[in-house]
């Protein structure tokens, strides 16, 4: 039987012929049907007044201070093959997105709507990667293929004080059947300060079932001059606990760069280290994204991944920092899942 998801690269998988449906949902076809789309009506006020039905006519929507917007409601199978969207900076800390799959009551997928596209800090900065790509003008695409068997729905909830203006956005997505080992994508945001004390951040845990681990963005800020990005990233997998089975040589390494990212940012298909700001009368920050794709981790029961905040003191030995890092993590499983720590409140996400 053909499925959706067919085995093989993006490119081998075009020249088949296949039997699926494909939709795509906006402000203008909000449902996604079939013939939906350039159907609303101007009025005397609206930009496409003096063009008519089928010009534009409702290209975006108003995010409502304190209300959720649903972006999608899609019956299944279907994966949802493309992401994009774009909206002023201030949405990017202050919305937050949540995918809940197959009529489960926690979201599988809850970020701030900038993090989940790789941009941190609510900054606009370009991400050219194979999954997630942006662009410095706040274009926000997402590759993530996201299957699902009976139900999606996507939501967007506001937390910003005032209504924010000119939401754009597209979801498109295929219908058809779909393989029966098929995981549902999870992601998952954190926030915390690492200390002298205890300078290990949690990327992430509490995740029980069988899947994969499919990428890592972090969003640093450095508080301590100097060298920051010697930790190790750690993966402790089905049961381990003192010591993982995965132990990197570094921050920078675990990210693709190496000698301290002497030369800068960087965007590769699969690693990047997009963001190195430090301007004056800031505190300096940094953005980092590592896509698990060629390389997915594996895990059966459970799965656990850490980062150590580390550096490198004037006397040129390693010393723990207190640094603050945000993250998202990308995984695969089945579900159910189980539910994600409470989401901080929106001052407790701007940055610094």
């Amino acid at each position: 039987m053909d499925h959706l998801l067919t085995p093989g690269s993006m490119l081998t998988n075009l020249p088949l012929i296949r039997g699926f449906e494909t939709y795509s949902i906006t402000a203008e076809n909000p449902e996604g049907k079939k013939g939906g789309g350039a159907r609303a009506v101007p009025d005397t006020n609206n930009f496409a007044s003096h063009m008519g039905k089928g010009w534009k006519v409702r290209p975006y929507v108003k995010l409502r201070a304190g209300e959720t917007f649903t972006v999608a409601d899609i019956e299944g199978p279907a994966v949802i093959q493309h992401i994009w969207c774009t909206v002023s900076t201030k949405a990017y800390r202050n919305c937050i997105l949540r995918f809940y799959w197959d009529g489960e009551k926690h979201p599988s997928i809850e970020t701030p709507l900038g993090d989940f596209f790789a941009n941190g800090h609510e900054l606009r900065y370009p991400v050219q990667s194979i999954p997630v790509c942006s662009n410095s003008e706040g274009g926000f695409n997402s590759y993530w293929q996201m299957p699902f068997k009976k139900h999606c729905r996507i939501t967007l909830e506001s937390q910003h004080e005032e209504d924010i203006d000119g939401f754009f956005y597209q979801v498109t997505f295929a219908r058809g059947e779909l393989p029966e080992n098929i995981g549902t994508l999870h992601a998952q945001w954190r926030r915390d300060m690492t200390t002298h004390d205890n300078p290990e951040y949690t990327i992430l845990d509490s995740v029980k079932g069988q899947g994969q681990y499919v990428g890592t963005f972090l969003a640093w800020t450095q508080f301590t001059r100097g060298w920051w990005g010697e930790g190790e990233v750690k993966f402790y997998i089905d049961g381990d606990q003192e010591h993982p089975t995965i132990c990197g040589t570094g921050t920078e390494d675990y990210f693709g760069g190496a000698w301290c990212f002497t030369h800068g940012t960087f965007n590769t298909p699969f690693l990047g280290y997009p963001l190195q700001r430090a301007q004056a009368g800031e505190v300096p920050r940094h953005a980092l994204y590592r896509w698990h794709i060629p390389d997915p981790i594996y895990f059966k029961k459970d799965i656990q991944v850490t980062v150590q905040a580390l550096g490198i003191g004037p006397d040129n030995k390693f010393r723990p920092l207190t640094d603050d890092i945000a993250s998202v993590a990308y995984w695969y499983q089945k579900e159910p899942h189980v539910p994600f720590p409470e989401m901080p409140p929106a001052r407790e996400r701007w940055s610094r």
